[in-house]
């Protein structure tokens, strides 16, 4: 297909971003007198999306006034590295971190110019051009001395409409994948939403009285040091952390995903081996957040991750799976019913949690073995679905990817 999108390089021309171009510096004194509803922020901008999905309201007051347009694009130049562009479907404004910029040659369709500012090579250009420690920003000097190859404009309308058939696909596919979501949702609050006779309440979980109420030391195996969180602050010193030993699963690692083990801290192994660590974690462990937002997000250790070690806001759990199916408790507490019971249960100030004691005072529902095979099952099939989804996502970003990085490729054959 690309082969076919791009014959050959005949004609293209390498050219500098500044000279096709311009950094849009249309501004409103009064957004919402001139008639502007929405505000965009940096924080509305999906990375590696090109759609504006989320927006503020001008009406809740607002200091940006930096002035975007349909069809102009928008190019977060705080923290380049997020990689947030966008394409403006409607007007309004927007955060002085973000660059607004439209064509500014016939030499350039304004339908391109999104996807050259979502290469690799724009975005190194960009972090390697910032400056600044804690919030490093590129300039439009910098960002309009990045060259590129410029195909002629018969070539750049094949790109752009294959470009565009891989957004469309993106996007049918990521509608599948909410619907999924949503489905998957609406089970598990049907399923610890119970309504039928014999219902049991546990807080706000309902469940037939057939499934028996168990507490959370009853899920672990039984033997010591099975449910642990890892008292680090009065143990561990700085000193003890190196770049490679035993990885560290704090809160940023336990999502309804699953866990991800990217940006890892580690401990030294020396260090492990001298001290008693019953807050090791094993594969197949189930993991539980006592803070966060939500509290009681919940993942299964994957079988082939290395032994690690969990921080003091994780809770660790080895499973019997005698009484409860390693799906079934992630189904158990990653469901909105769940999560009320633990938002009740959180104290403290700013930084709320829930403690190992006040968890260890809570019933959950638990069904037959049989039960939960079956349940599994289901929330299989959801997974399964939103797996392929995924891998297509995967497959459409690699396709994108590729016709872009035409644009930087040598000099033109």
């Amino acid at each position: 297909m690309i082969e076919q999108v791009i014959s050959n390089k005949a004609g293209w021309t390498r050219v500098a971003f500044g000279d096709v171009v311009r950094l849009s510096n249309e501004r409103a004194k009064d957004p919402e007198a001139e008639g502007y509803e929405r505000v965009v922020g940096l924080e509305h901008i999906d990375p590696g999306g090109l759609r504006i999905r989320r927006w503020a309201n001008i009406a809740d007051g607002t200091t940006f006034t930096s002035v975007f347009k349909p069809g102009q694009v928008l190019f977060g130049k705080r923290r380049a590295y997020q990689r947030k562009v966008a394409v403006a479907d409607f007007a309004g404004v927007c955060s002085g971190d973000i660059y607004v910029l439209e064509a500014s040659s016939d030499a350039l369709m304004p339908e391109l110019l999104p996807f050259i500012c979502q290469t690799d090579a724009f975005f190194d250009h960009a972090v390697g051009t910032s400056a600044g420690s804690l919030s490093p920003r590129t300039n439009w000097k910098s960002l309009a001395s990045f060259e590129f190859m410029l195909p002629p404009i018969q070539e750049q309308a094949r790109l752009v409409e294959a470009l565009r058939g891989t957004l469309q696909l993106a996007d049918t596919l990521l509608s599948a994948r909410n619907r999924a979501l949503t489905a998957r949702s609406s089970y598990l609050n049907e399923l610890f939403g119970y309504s039928g006779t014999g219902a049991r309440q546990y807080g706000a979980i309902t469940a037939p009285d057939t499934w028996k109420p168990r507490r959370l030391p009853d899920l672990a195996v039984p033997e010591k040091n099975s449910i642990t969180a890892g008292p680090f602050g009065t143990i561990f010193k700085a000193k003890d952390f190196r770049e490679s030993g035993i990885p560290i699963i704090q809160l940023r690692h336990i999502t309804e995903a699953g866990t991800n083990l990217d940006e890892l801290t580690f401990m030294d192994v020396q260090v492990y081996e001298r001290v008693h660590t019953p807050y090791t974690v094993h594969p197949g462990d189930l993991l539980l957040t006592k803070m966060g937002d939500p509290p009681g997000l919940a993942a299964i250790y994957p079988e082939d991750a290395p032994i690690a070690m969990v921080t003091p806001d994780v809770i660790k759990v080895t499973l019997n799976e005698d009484v409860v199916l390693p799906d079934f408790a992630v189904a158990l507490f990653n469901n909105v019913r769940s999560r009320t019971n633990m938002l009740r249960l959180c104290k403290g100030g700013t930084r709320t949690r829930v403690s190992l004691d006040e968890l260890y005072s809570l019933n959950w529902p638990i069904p037959s073995l049989d039960e939960q095979t079956a349940i599994s099952a289901v929330l299989s099939q959801f997974e399964d679905s939103i797996v392929a989804i995924d891998k297509r996502l995967l497959e459409v970003g690699k396709l994108k990817e590729c016709l872009a990085s035409s644009f930087d490729e040598g000099a033109a054959q």
